[in-house]
């Protein structure tokens, strides 16, 4: 097998500027071709050396950007696409196949059933119905029209910190969205839950399982409980942490909350987060393949090839890219999704950083802590008397570390949610200004105790 070459694994996952890639590309390429009679050269003569100029400018102007690829950048939920999705990616690009119709998806529209498949089997259903999307917005916007569609005129309820998305997508499609109260876990606050479902008026809940802000997971088994006695949709959006339902790392808790998954209705998880995708990867997944019938539409000319279902008659989306399905294809045949397999472990380093930065928060009294990580991402205040002073001390420390090529994120957190252990601090502002790490990369494991370092250090400057 070509790839062997380069055994892939955790060295092939960095982002590495060498030829090898390329070296790759081109063994693929030339047992591409063979499957074609002719194929169309891509740079012909009279326009190498005007692409070639060009390339050489793209190239600079991508110097401005952060090094969302490298261990020092731990602040937004920027995970670098893994070498075989680069390379199966750029592959298909030479065919630039559209996962609508099978005639313009002969190869990559069954590569996408099988990702599917794989995808749903990973909650434990057979059967189910779904698509790859652009991202988890549209995922999500596809969640929701067909919970309006199963459940006409009824509410759709979120927690409080659930994804902006839901609120703005619910808009566009006429919904009437409701937002539930969190608890000071980050947490959809379960007795808020009921409060609302006694009115009789909810058709879905949405379950977040890792809100983007702080990585919380919504109680979902609780909620199911909830779901016998009031009988509503549930729509997970694990759009984040999805794929941590193959982590064995996690408390058993969260464990199980992760295991319930199966019993939802519909699923939203996103290959290009932690499933080593580029961008314009998401995925919806239904539990009950009968929802198809919503989607149900009439093309003139695109579904005559084949009497098997073509993808775009079981999406809202028309053009997709076939390029996108034969990544995540290739991937998950490199790491396939199983427990105790690859993938699984490098989740399981990506939790046990973000437990050893916890750790190394609540054991210094220069810094305090806001909830214990559920999956991957840590939230922490800078000490003060005020939390408008906490909100200072926390923008100068993340300015400072920008300056020394390291970067985090910060987050404006409700001051009505925070913990017991802010209790002394003064509550003067509505939100306070936390910082905030995902450590999406399995490299951060290795990195953490040089991070804490450097934060440690950038405290000390702005103290001295």
């Amino acid at each position: 097998m070509a790839f062997g070459i380069l055994s892939i694994s955790y060295h092939l996952y960095r982002m590495t500027f060498v030829n090898k890639d390329l070296q790759l590309l081109d063994t693929a390429l030339t047992m591409l071709k063979t499957g074609f009679d002719s194929f169309p050269d891509t740079l012909n003569t009279e326009n190498e050396n005007r692409i070639r100029d060009t390339l050489l400018e793209v190239s600079e102007k991508l110097h401005n950007n952060y090094p969302y690829f490298q261990s020092n950048y731990a602040g937004q939920m920027l995970k670098p696409p893994h070498a075989i999705a680069r390379l199966a990616y750029m592959l298909a690009l030479y065919v630039n196949p559209n996962n609508h119709a099978l005639d313009g998806s002969r190869a990559s529209s069954p590569m996408e059933r099988e990702c599917i498949d794989d995808i749903a089997a990973m909650y434990g259903w057979q059967n189910a119905l779904g698509h790859l999307t652009g991202g988890g917005t549209m995922a999500n916007l596809e969640g929701l029209w067909i919970a309006s569609k199963c459940h006409p005129g009824k509410v759709i309820l979120g927690s409080e910190l659930a994804h902006y998305t839901h609120e703005r997508i619910s808009h566009v499609l006429g919904i009437n969205f409701q937002k539930v109260a969190a608890n000071n876990r980050g947490e959809m606050d379960v007795l808020a839950l009921e409060s609302e479902l006694k009115k009789g008026k909810v058709g879905t809940v949405v379950v977040t399982m890792g809100t983007t802000g702080i990585g919380s997971v919504d109680p979902l088994p609780d909620i199911l409980s909830l779901q016998e006695k009031y009988h509503f949709r549930i729509h997970v959006d694990a759009a984040y942490g999805g794929y941590f339902v193959l982590s064995d790392a996690l408390s058993d808790k969260n464990q199980e909350k992760f295991n319930s998954i199966s019993r939802a209705d519909s699923i939203v998880i996103d290959p290009h987060k932690h499933g080593l995708q580029p961008y314009g990867c998401g995925c919806i997944v239904f539990k009950d393949p009968q929802v198809g019938k919503y989607y149900k539409h009439d093309s003139p000319y695109t579904y005559f090839t084949s009497d098997d279902l073509h993808l775009g008659e079981i999406s809202l989306e028309c053009s997709r890219a076939g390029a996108a399905a034969v990544a995540l294809w290739a991937t998950m045949k490199c790491f396939p999704l199983i427990k105790a397999g690859e993938f699984s472990r490098q989740l399981n380093g990506c939790h046990r950083a973000a437990h050893t930065l916890y750790n190394y928060v609540e054991q210094d009294d220069r810094f305090i802590s806001l909830v214990e990580p559920s999956l991957d991402i840590v939230v922490w205040g800078v000490s003060a008397d005020s939390l408008s002073e906490m909100s200072y001390k926390a923008k100068t420390i993340f300015q400072d570390l920008a300056r020394k090529n390291v970067h985090l994120a910060l987050i404006k957190y409700p001051t009505k949610l925070l913990p017991k252990n802010w209790d002394h601090v003064s509550k003067d502002a509505d939100y306070v200004t936390c910082l905030r790490s995902c450590l999406m990369k399995p490299a951060h494991e290795s990195y953490i105790s040089e991070l804490w370092y450097k934060i440690s250090d950038s405290f000390d400057a702005m103290t001295r």
